[in-house]
């Protein structure tokens, strides 16, 4: 891949439902191998870039490209470089930890599925469960094995919608240490959340948004949580 095309590039990107402006005029560069937290009082349209991201809609207008592929062109292409973590599971609640790795293994066309999907639940915790029902699971455990489905394939580019919702102390432990793995390896990470601290943490750069607009950027590194508690409060005041 060439370095100097981003991983991610928004230009100019609208998304409008209705009467409702979700997102106004968002400029946005992802470089490969870094890893960019969103954060943003609810309502400022963070999930719907995500989305967007994510190939799950389509701005209204402006450009959405990833890895230099334009998103409503050739949205198939981009797809399999992507893996997501959202609110929504994306489970079957009727199959097993196993089943529902090896079915979206297979979407994905992975050889060696039996060891990809021991390897996958051993990393999230859930070795021993694989033959469990995921209707079974606890809120935790579902969004454990989330993390191993968005991850089976190994995408380029893992985006995070709110990934700490429901897990306990030592899952987030695991997520967390996850995530420091995936940006050693140089995988892209685009994360949503409203953990200052650990979102400071987990990435190289913030972007924050209000009512729809990037309203302060800057670069994570070596910035407190108290030195960004006030960043952030002046980004959200209008």
């Amino acid at each position: 891949m060439d370095g100097t095309i981003p991983a991610v590039a928004l230009e100019g990107v609208e998304k409008r439902f209705g009467h409702l402006i979700a997102l106004r005029g968002v400029d946005l560069e992802v470089n490969e191998g870094s890893s960019l937290v969103l954060f943003g009082p609810n309502g400022a349209g963070k999930s719907t870039l995500l989305r967007l991201i994510a190939t799950l809609g389509k701005p209204s207008t402006g450009k959405v490209r990833i890895r230099g592929v334009d998103t409503q062109q050739e949205p198939e292409r981009v797809r399999s470089t992507i893996g997501l973590i959202s609110h929504q599971t994306l489970l079957y609640e009727d199959l097993t930890a196993a089943e529902n790795l090896i079915f979206y293994g297979k979407l994905y066309g992975l050889p060696d599925l039996k060891d990809r999907v021991q390897i996958s639940l051993e990393a999230v915790g859930l070795e021993g469960r694989e033959h469990d029902r995921v209707r079974v699971f606890s809120r935790g455990m579902k969004q454990r094995l989330a993390i191993a489905r968005a991850t089976l394939h190994e995408p380029a580019i893992l985006l995070l919608d709110e990934p700490f919702t429901g897990l306990d102390a030592s899952a987030r432990t695991m997520l967390s240490d996850l995530l420091m793995g995936l940006r050693e390896a140089g995988r892209t990470v685009v994360l949503v959340t409203h953990d200052l601290y650990l979102g400071l943490k987990l990435s190289d750069q913030f972007v924050i948004l209000n009512r729809g607009r990037v309203t302060s950027r800057g670069e994570s590194e070596g910035l407190s949580t108290e030195a960004f508690e006030g960043i952030y409060a002046g980004a959200i005041q209008n």
